[in-house]
């Protein structure tokens, strides 16, 4: 098909290589501009754009869909359809409207449930058992487009990092699947009765609340893995913890429990395994505690 393919994060790098390989013709792609970033804080472009400019494909980085030059160079593609993952901008009726297929785009849950910005992190957080890759044709609504095809995983105590490389590659081999005979699989309505909403992850959302019961910091831990990463603060440091276990042990929530950092919750404690002091590596627990010592009893912040 002629295509165009509209995506940033590492999460689309999957479905451009697998609708590259798979022969589509790919005439454009669209990626959010190139942001500054690093100690330099030279401008850095999106792995999307990375992967097209290698690939010999033109790359367009609009700041934004609502000009309506960009609508007309849009629609001069004469686009059969665009596929569309993590792109990160909004696409006005003009884009919608303008290939002759739609915009289908890859969502990284089985919806209706968690629509919206952060599907992987909620469903983490949320205990779900299972997610997965919803490939829908795109509307005017967030997320609330007829379902196409759909594939389930396991969530299994796996970091927002590694569920959203694992649904990466699944959306990649369904939209491919998709696109080779779409007639196999007709839309299916949403139930908005079904519908939860995704909200976007804050920064301030990742400060570890021990008020909570283990299992729910455990999961708070997982989901904020690796960006922005759930911490805690002590002596005016920032400390992340990037995986931790649940133990049944009691104490005061928010305060150091023994000499291994056993932190005491609403219920039970967490016992973290990787801890990261800001700015600098993360390190396994013992070679953390030879460094930095936070004495049984400290409350933290």
């Amino acid at each position: 098909m002629r295509l165009a393919f509209m995506g940033t994060p590492d999460f689309a790098v999957p479905a451009l290589q697998a609708l590259h390989d798979a022969g589509h013709e790919i005439v454009a792609v669209y990626s959010q501009p190139p942001r500054r970033a690093g100690r330099g804080k030279q401008l850095s472009p999106s792995p999307v754009q990375k992967l097209a400019e290698n690939l010999g494909l033109p790359v367009r980085t609009p700041v934004s869909l609502k000009d309506e030059a960009e609508q007309a160079a849009f629609a001069e593609l004469d686009l059969d359809v665009a596929i569309v993952a993590a792109y990160g901008l909004i696409l006005p009726q003009a884009i919608l409207d303008a290939p002759k297929k739609g915009c289908l785009n890859i969502h990284g849950s089985l919806l209706p449930r968690w629509r919206g910005a952060a599907p992987v992190q909620r469903a983490i957080l949320a205990g779900d058992m299972e997610t997965g890759i919803t490939i829908m044709q795109m509307g005017a609504g967030l997320d609330t487009g007829p379902m196409l095809l759909k594939a389930a995983t396991a969530i299994d105590g796996k970091t927002a990092g590694e569920l959203t490389d694992e649904l990466a590659d699944t959306g990649a081999a369904l939209m491919v699947q998709y696109l080779a005979s779409p007639t196999e699989y007709p839309p299916e309505t949403q139930d908005d009765a079904l519908a939860t909403y995704a909200r976007k992850i804050e920064k301030q959302d990742a400060r570890l609340d021990f008020s909570q019961p283990a299992d729910q910091v455990e999961r708070q831990i997982r989901a904020y893995n690796p960006q922005p990463g759930a911490f805690f603060e002590y002596q005016s440091n920032r400390y992340r913890i990037l995986e931790a276990q649940v133990s049944e042990t009691t104490g005061a929530a928010g305060t150091i429990l023994d000499d291994q950092l056993l932190i005491g919750c609403g219920t039970g404690s967490i016992q973290p395994k990787v801890v990261q002091k800001a700015g600098k590596p993360a390190m396994e627990l013992k070679s953390f505690l030879n460094g930095t010592k936070i004495p049984a009893g400290t409350k933290l912040q």
